[in-house]
């Protein structure tokens, strides 16, 4: 009986520390704006996927391969960071376009666990998103959707690639693009 009590205290202990041992779950950003502007000006702004002059956080885009799945483009950002994203469906009659990050340069280098760890400069992995403008009347409503994990993938991640850094890193770049986006298209 003292067996089987052992036993069963020791399954227990480790589908407990099992069950609260996870790594990342996947996070998802979803914005939308309301511009004051037809949906043809708005597209027009934002459709060439090798021209993000739109967005003031990126300083210079170089793209290869224009509006055809597969394309790339290389973001350098204005702190002087590289993303690099892949075109994955280009829609031109419903204004949409969907992409992935496939490479992001290091921002710094950090120490956790005693182990020296890249921070990306956009503190994400495995990130896919998509913007699409629709035609409301006059106005124009464009959802930009992110789906991504934490940069940092293993259990206990530093506070440089959790969860909240990346879903604020991720906020920001959106909701910076989406408002600069409303202000051009409102000229």
């Amino acid at each position: 009986m003292k067996k089987v009590m052992f036993v069963g205290s020791i399954a227990l202990f480790l589908f407990s520390a099992l069950a609260n041992a996870h790594g990342p779950v996947r996070q998802k950003t979803e914005e939308q704006i309301t511009i004051n502007a037809p949906a043809d000006k708005v597209w027009d702004i934002i459709k060439n996927f090798g021209d993000m002059s739109w967005h003031p956080d990126i300083f210079n885009t170089t793209v290869n391969g224009g509006n055809v799945k597969g394309a790339t483009r290389v973001l350098t950002l204005k702190d002087g960071g590289t993303i690099t994203e892949e075109l994955k469906k280009y829609d031109e009659a419903k204004k949409t376009y969907a992409y992935k990050i496939t490479d992001i340069s290091t921002a710094k280098t950090i120490v956790h666990a005693g182990v020296e760890e890249k921070v990306p400069a956009l503190p994400v992995d495995n990130y896919s998103a998509s913007i699409e403008v629709e035609a409301k009347g006059d106005t124009s409503v464009v959802s930009w959707t992110a789906g991504y994990y934490r940069a940092y993938t293993n259990n206990n991640p530093p506070v440089e690639m959790n969860e909240e850094t990346a879903n604020a890193a991720v906020g920001a770049v959106i909701k910076t693009g989406l408002f600069n986006l409303k202000s051009l298209a409102e000229k």
